[in-house]
């Protein structure tokens, strides 16, 4: 599945930012566990927040947890990832990418396929 995230860009600490990932090439998101990762400078690539193909059960790392909302619209073959409370530690390219995984569903390892990422960059 082709990925194209979107939404990235500069914001002051605080505010918000909306990240869109839509998938294209003939598939279907649906079938599909999607995650988000980012990765700073210098940094390894690391999961943000994931949700299952059940379209229930999240996940998130514990730095974003109660900041950072992950959805899915099937319909639309979007996932998005709402960021409120945006801190400078957040900035970082940022990455969508789907898992047909059964284990290591939200993990790096467990994704198929990723998009381009998109940058967000937060100052203080």
């Amino acid at each position: 599945v082709q990925l194209q995230a979107s939404g990235g860009g500069l914001v002051q600490a605080g505010g918000s930012l909306r990240l869109s990932c839509t998938a294209s090439g003939g598939r279907t998101i649906r079938s599909y566990n999607m995650g988000w990762f980012r990765q700073a400078p210098g940094k390894e690539r690391d999961v943000v927040a994931a949700i299952h193909k059940n379209t229930i059960t999240t996940y998130y790392v514990d730095s974003v947890k109660g900041r950072f909302t992950i959805s899915r619209d099937n319909a639309k073959n979007t996932v998005y990832l709402q960021m409120n409370s945006l801190k400078p530690e957040d900035t970082a390219v940022y990455y969508c990418a789907a898992s047909t995984q059964v284990s290591h569903w939200n993990t790096v390892d467990g994704m198929n396929s990723w998009g381009k990422g998109t940058l967000v960059t937060v100052s203080s």
